[in-house]
């Protein structure tokens, strides 16, 4: 018996560091449905409790700092915003044919042989000799500039048609990422909180279960209860401890996950802040609204496709006109049979002109590129098809999960309050000696339950929000 007391009070040694970290309040602070008339509250734990590091631990973030944060460092996103500027220039690159094009080149020459009996030729500039000339010269130097503009080309117009379309295309996946990362912070945003709150919920459990076991002990020690109430405290005192060491270690991980979507440097720590009025306002929803495809980036953005394959069959099917494109050119002839006087006398000679070209006979490829590209258009529209389809299930989806998680949350709400008045009145009968220690144990069982339970549907019900604002396209930045 001895051993056995000596064992307890050893227990309730080792309880007392973690009764003196909990908090002294005996009711937690769980936010209700409806706004509590009390001032903003702020929750304060390092990205890292265990660190000391001092870079960033002066910031406080709420969701909405730390999603702007997000826009301007995370990775994924910065590299969307590059997509946008390579399809400018891509754009600028495919249009540029559209402008005059200019090209010098030259031929210096130097016979080895020439022919003594050439046919009569013609000086530029000058008259008809009779004889050979120039071509008697060993030496010939003929620079020039062609200049050629196009008037019309099918590949041309297709890339000015569709160069709208492809920067759509990439400000469109700039949007679809930002709408990815607003969703994924909010909710890990809330994941983190959720932990938190937890871990005040067991903190103030083992604050309570420490005055307990105290109590029990006390009450042992005069006599008045029996030694397994004093040991049931103990048990009931280390299974909320360890739970609440093991909430401790669970925050980091999911700070490494916030910090991840943010693009938060790894080496720097933040604190997360958040008024618990405003998150109660934030439940609401207007569950009334229809459902518009429009509104859905995933839609926008297989229209803005199904629009590209369109220009793409349109190019096909004309890419049998002509081209046509207009030339000028203008060249210097230098003759001379030494070198060192090539460049003496200069012979002009320009032209301008029209070129075009008719595709008679490509291997039937035109007709093949056509059937292709009609085909690919036909998955475009199955797979507009399939993306209606797959929103509607997941507004369907999302509704419901929002729906059930407010009903679930209103009435764990109730659940709370019963369970701290039966907890409160337990206890008194408990010291009164009207109810053995096990009623004490089953009522706190019960609230810590409840608390925890409607800590989870809270932000399970804000985590629905989330996921039925992206299935009604309602989220934007």
């Amino acid at each position: 018996m001895d051993r056995s007391r000596a064992y307890l009070f050893i227990s309730f040694l080792f309880c007392l560091p973690v009764l003196a970290s909990a908090q002294n309040s005996n009711s937690s602070n769980l936010p209700p449905v409806t706004p509590p008339d009390t001032s903003k509250n702020v929750l304060i734990v390092p990205l890292n409790p265990q660190g000391t590091g001092s870079d960033g631990s002066g910031q406080f973030l709420t969701l909405q700092q730390c999603i702007d944060y997000a826009m301007q460092h995370q990775p994924a996103l910065n590299k969307a915003l590059i997509n946008v500027s390579i399809a400018k220039a891509t754009n600028a690159i495919n249009l540029s044919g559209w402008l005059p094009q200019a090209n010098a080149s030259g031929n210096l020459i130097h016979y080895l042989q020439t022919s003594s009996n050439s046919s009569s030729t013609t000086i530029p500039g000058g008259t008809s000799t009779g004889v050979s000339t120039r071509g008697q010269y060993t030496n010939t130097f003929i620079p020039g500039i062609a200049v050629s503009q196009a008037i019309f080309n099918p590949s041309l117009l297709y890339a000015y048609k569709s160069a709208p379309l492809y920067l759509k295309q990439a400000q469109q996946a700039t949007d679809s990422t930002k709408i990815f990362l607003v969703s994924s912070i909010s909710k890990s945003y809330y994941n983190v909180l959720l932990t938190l709150e937890q871990i005040n919920v067991l903190k103030e459990d083992t604050t309570r279960l420490g005055k307990n076991l105290r109590d029990a002990y006390h009450q042992y020690k005069g006599g008045i209860v029996d030694e397994t109430d004093y040991e049931q405290a103990a048990i009931t005192l280390n299974n909320s401890a360890a739970q609440l060491k093991q909430a401790n270690e669970n925050v980091v991980p999911q700070y490494a996950a916030l910090k991840q979507l943010m693009g938060f440097t790894p080496e720097k720590e933040f604190n997360v802040s958040f008024d618990t009025i405003q998150m109660i306002k934030g439940i609401y929803i207007d569950t009334t609204q229809q459902l518009q495809y429009e509104k859905r980036i995933e839609y926008q953005q297989i229209k803005t496709n199904k629009d590209l394959q369109t220009q793409q069959v349109n190019y096909y099917r004309t890419s049998f006109l002509p081209t046509l494109s207009a030339f000028y050119n203008y060249n210097l002839a230098y003759d001379n049979n030494k070198f060192s006087n090539l460049l003496s006398t200069a012979y002009p000679s320009s032209l301008v002109g029209l070129s075009f070209s008719i595709p008679i006979f490509t291997g039937f490829s035109r007709i093949h590129n056509l059937q292709k590209a009609k085909l690919e258009q036909q998955l475009i529209s199955w797979d507009e098809m399939d993306l209606k389809l797959q929103i509607n299930k997941e507004y369907t989806t999302a509704l419901a999960n929002y729906k059930g998680n407010f009903y679930n949350l209103q009435l764990l709400q109730k659940n709370v309050a019963m369970a701290k008045r039966v907890y409160f009145v337990v206890t008194l009968q408990y010291k009164q000696g009207i109810v053995p220690y096990l009623n004490v144990i089953t009522a706190e069982s019960n609230l810590i339950t409840s608390e925890i339970s409607y800590l989870n549907a809270l932000f399970q019900l804000l985590s629905s929000k989330i996921d039925l604002e992206k299935a009604m396209g309602s989220i934007t930045y």
